[in-house]
């Protein structure tokens, strides 16, 4: 189906915001009317504009505030509409969308509305126009798309029709079933969007914190297939009113958009896209630093040993079980310190799991490498951590450990960390609800609750990833404000099976552990009962504790070294989460030590 996305959703002027629709592949837009008239463009250019992006203008919105009104106040509405109808003859669109009305005018009137509806649309018909009338939520009498469609019946006009937009439908908890009882043809136009689910008035929800198709806590896929089931065949557009979307970029926002239609169709049977490919594990994590050593220190002392090197770049790799992180010192290293550059992934497929991203605007990216290089593909994430598909120790495929030569190890790794648990990636503020979506389309990651976690200079907010067995895990978050991004670091979980003995070895070998205030192991002995001793231990050695219905989870962090620290963390009984409950107590402490170190 042709997709379409409303000017509003984007950032910038209507030129730029057009040019990014077309860049990330749409077929039409919506012109809000607020973006043409602060154009410096006149229709006919615009037109013009378009149908050089290959833009059709689906679209134009809205007007507002038309029906069942006293008669003079209605002749002035049809003089508006007149004057509406002109520019759309010189824009080149062909459908209006008509709010329901919120006009303190307006009478409860259905005969009355239908009636003014009617003779709008013989005005719009004058014109070769159509008109779609949609139920906005917060509506003064028409507020329900049902009752919207009795509104549209009752007129019985061919250039009058409804529209349907999902926030306004599943806002109000309307059943969208009865959507299949409207004939196909009288389904002018279908507009789209998500939403997390608050409890907030209506049209402050609508107008900050809309976001794309699989962003937010709406069923939108099972609306789209009551409307499919209708005989709709019109554009799927995208309206999302965002503050967030429109303080950002509007190329990379085209792209999220456009790519929440493509999964979106996928879901509903429109659109047959390569199959997802779910990462089995983490082959490595790879830090890029100007300084090796400090990172290196923190490595050994958490029992990694330098293994091998690469034979064509500066970048080591260390190894502790399964857990491997490359050192990558190239040219390339930030002045600001160690950062999480990329992360492997192991794949059952590399070439599908490519394939897959690709077909969902996530191109491979180009890499610089040498002829006996191993052929990884690597994707971006929306942050810009590169993502490569891996298939360590299997035979058949490209194996990227074959890129490294073996060194002579300074010292044995010491048994303790297991593997990589998790990663923990900040966000840019304007790309968290893209995140989300990228990593479940793109990757085929599950993607649990949003959560907001309280920092002491304001909330954190956090939404983690995973795949189903818990092999790879990726927590994402990002700070309430633009700033933020530069105060929460990115950190690297690793495993163990007793965490006790990992800090202590972490700590004799002169790893700088993060302390927690003496206040919250007051707290934990009034949560839980303990066994003797073992709150004086997790005390001493900075270790903190949760408890889930499926088991327990200690863990502990150290210092920061850059932009980067590490965590090592024991799972016992199944349990889940991240410690979420601690996240307050541990940004408590890592802002405490960056005062003290003046990082």
């Amino acid at each position: 189906m042709r997709t379409s996305v409303a000017t509003v959703s984007l950032s910038g002027s209507l030129t730029e915001k057009l040019t990014a629709a077309s860049r990330a592949g749409f077929d039409g837009v919506e012109i809000f009317e607020n973006d043409l008239l602060a154009s410096p463009l006149r229709p006919e250019e615009i037109r013009v504009r378009c149908a050089d992006l290959g833009l059709g203008i689906d679209l134009y919105q809205p007007m507002r505030d038309i029906e069942a009104v006293p008669e003079e106040e209605f002749a002035r509405n049809l003089r508006r509409a007149r004057h509406k109808f002109e520019v759309m003859r010189r824009l080149g669109a062909d459908t209006v969308l008509v709010c329901s009305s919120v006009s303190p005018l307006a009478v409860d009137d259905d005969a009355l509305a239908a009636e003014q509806l009617s003779r709008l649309a013989d005005l719009a018909q004058d014109f070769g126009f159509r008109v779609a009338y949609e139920a906005l939520a917060w509506g003064r009498h028409v507020s329900t798309y049902d009752h919207a469609w009795r509104v549209v019946e009752m007129a019985d006009h061919p250039a009058l029709g409804t529209c349907l937009d999902s926030f306004h439908i599943l806002s109000r908890g309307s059943d969208p079933k009865g959507i299949e009882d409207i004939p196909g043809e009288k389904i002018f136009f279908l507009q789209l969007a998500d939403a997390p689910l608050l409890a907030m008035d209506v049209l402050q929800w609508s107008r900050h914190y809309r976001c794309f198709p699989g962003q937010g806590g709406f069923d939108v896929a099972g609306l789209v297939r009551h409307v499919l089931r209708a005989g709709y065949g019109g554009p799927l557009s995208l309206e999302v009113f965002n503050d967030v979307f429109r303080q950002a970029e509007a190329g990379p926002t085209a792209v999220d958009a456009h790519r929440s239609l493509l999964v979106l169709q996928e879901a509903v049977g429109l659109a047959e896209l390569p199959a997802p490919v779910v990462p089995t594990g983490v082959a490595f994590a790879e830090l890029v630093t100007p300084d090796a050593e400090p990172v290196s220190e923190v490595l050994g002392a958490l029992g990694f040993a330098r293994t091998a090197r690469h034979r064509s770049k500066p970048v080591d790799l260390w190894q502790a079980g399964e857990a491997r992180v490359l050192v990558n010192t190239g040219p390339a290293a930030r002045r600001d310190g160690t950062g999480l550059a990329a992360i492997g992934l192991e794949s059952p497929d590399p070439a599908g799991a490519a394939r897959r991203a690709e077909a969902l605007l996530a191109p491979v990216l180009p890499r610089r490498r040498a002829s006996e290089d191993a052929p990884l593909d690597a994707v971006a994430a929306p942050d810009g951590t590169q993502l490569f598909f891996c298939a360590t120790g299997r035979p058949e495929l490209p194996e990227w450990r074959g890129d490294f030569a073996d060194v002579e190890q300074a010292g044995p790794a010491v048994p303790g960390v297991r593997r990589i648990d998790h990663l923990a990636l900040v966000q840019p503020w304007h790309h968290f609800d893209e995140a989300t979506l990228f990593h479940r389309s793109v990757l085929g990651l599950s993607a649990q609750e949003s959560v907001d976690v309280a920092d002491p200079y304001g909330l954190l907010r956090s939404r983690a990833v995973a795949a189903a067995d818990g092999g790879v895990r990726i927590a994402l978050s990002v700070g309430a404000a633009p700033a933020d991004d530069t105060v929460h670091a990115q950190h690297i979980a690793l495993a163990t099976d007793d965490v006790v003995a990992a800090a202590r070895r972490f700590r004799e070998a002169g790893g700088p552990l993060l302390a927690m205030p003496a206040n919250y192991y007051d707290d934990l002995a009034a949560r839980f009962e303990f066994a003797e001793g073992e709150l004086e231990t997790y005390r001493e050695l900075g270790i903190l504790y949760d408890r889930d219905r499926y088991g327990e989870f200690r863990h502990c962090y150290t210092r920061t070294v850059g932009r980067v620290f590490f965590e090592l963390v024991q799972r016992d009984g199944g349990y889940q989460g991240y410690g979420a409950q601690n996240a307050p107590v541990r940004l408590a402490a890592q802002h405490a030590a960056r005062r003290l170190t003046g990082g």
